[in-house]
């Protein structure tokens, strides 16, 4: 029942900050940097797969070891890496393996994903431990 209550916690946090930053807060910023790249319309199968699966990684290797040591820190500390790696693995592959891809893009992108994940990690761990009695 753990995983289920920190999944169904993660999961809209993690969409609603991520929808926040790449639909409202950095819109202009995105379709400037990726100019022709950016599709023409939004696909939302992969991106729910990425979310899924992603936040599925973050309960393992996040959620339920800072919640095993009691420890919000380890969950904000593990969350930010946790999405460092993922975001730098998308931005790096990218600059790999496309014509162009900006490195500030890049810099920027990866500095979003190390900070949306430690904020979702910390939130969740928060209400995981304050109303889920975990």
């Amino acid at each position: 029942m753990q995983p289920l209550l920190l999944f169904i916690t993660a999961l809209p946090l993690g969409l609603a900050l991520d929808f926040l930053w790449i639909g409202v807060i950095a819109k202009g910023f995105y379709r400037e940097q990726y100019g022709d790249l950016l599709a023409s319309s939004f696909k939302i199968g992969p991106a729910l797969l990425f979310y899924v699966f992603f936040v599925v990684g973050l309960i393992v290797f996040v959620l339920q070891p800072a919640i095993a040591s009691h420890s919000l820190l380890k969950a904000v500390a593990l969350g930010a890496f946790l999405g460092f790696i993922a975001y730098m693995t998308y931005d790096l592959t990218n600059m790999a393996t496309l014509v162009r891809y900006p490195l500030f893009l890049a810099v920027v992108d990866i500095a979003w994903g190390t900070i949306a994940w430690s904020i979702v990690s910390g939130a969740t761990y928060l209400v995981a431990t304050r109303f889920f009695g975990m």
